[in-house]
């Protein structure tokens, strides 16, 4: 793929599934890209564009192609164990019920996850979870709490999945106690304006492909979203090496609290919005 067909592919993708790959690494993207649409047996950039007017199903491979709808309950289950016995418990001597965001949800293992380790510390609180995620099919199967097949669930310990989930003839399904936590929402983190007044933002191995622009503009804007002292969840693969720079401080591995920002830069939008 030349430059001159992946703009064309980049124009093609903003109009039938509104993403922007301006907000990507370039290299990467069209390296992935050529990957991913030789697998379509089209034999050409043109081919593949034109099988997409006709055909929503593979509109639909794409957008998960590109938004990497890839998760499982208890995700790097050693984050998970610090979640609970360091940061849950320090966010809970500032505030009995916290407030939390799970920007790129997925599926909704994450933010389920995350409910049910607060229903274990903290029995009878109802505390907010928003979940947001650019994929609508996404958040449907989360809405509806599944159902989940056993290789997602294979990480939480067996007393969670006792206790919070049924089994049925399609897999694991999350109960009601657990599920009315949660509250489902479309979100483009590159489009919209950010909700604020979170204790603890979790945005896992989402912003992986983006630019290092992007990346910076998210991470100002998760600051801004944070309350004092909030803290930032990231993945275990990413790293934020100009973490002072954007008013935090790294305080466990892939935890990062919001302190003053020593730049004092206001939160940004994107200049190549839709």
């Amino acid at each position: 793929m030349n430059e001159i067909e992946y703009e064309h592919l980049k124009r093609k993708i903003r109009q039938l599934i509104q993403i922007d790959l301006n907000n990507y690494k370039e290299n990467q993207m069209m390296r992935r890209l050529d990957g991913f649409i030789s697998r379509a047996k089209a034999t050409d950039i043109a081919q593949y564009c034109s099988k997409l007017d006709g055909d929503p199903m593979e509109i639909a491979k794409l957008r998960n192609f590109i938004t990497i709808n890839v998760s499982e309950f208890y995700r790097d289950q050693v984050h998970f164990e610090t979640l609970r016995k360091m940061v849950f418990p320090s966010l809970l001597r500032n505030s009995a019920r916290l407030n939390i965001w799970s920007a790129g949800c997925s599926d909704g293992q994450e933010p389920y996850s995350i409910a049910m380790i607060l229903d274990e510390l903290t029995p009878g609180i109802k505390h907010r979870v928003f979940a947001t995620d650019i994929d609508k099919e996404s958040l449907s199967k989360g809405n509806a709490g599944g159902p989940y097949q056993p290789a997602e669930v294979r990480n939480l310990p067996q007393t969670l999945l006792m206790k919070y989930f049924y089994f049925g003839e399609d897999g694991y399904t999350v109960n009601e106690k657990i599920r009315e936590r949660i509250i489902f929402s479309q979100l483009d983190l590159t489009r919209d304006k950010f909700p604020i007044g979170f204790d603890l933002i979790v945005c896992r191995n989402v912003t992986i492909y983006f630019s290092n622009e992007t990346k910076r503009i998210l991470s100002l804007n998760f600051q801004n979203a944070l309350k004092e002292n909030g803290i930032l969840f990231i993945g275990a693969t990413e790293t934020m090496l100009d973490a002072a720079d954007l008013g935090f401080q790294r305080v466990h591995p892939c935890f990062y609290k919001k302190v003053t920002n020593p730049i004092s830069e206001s939160p940004k939008v994107f200049s190549s919005a839709i």
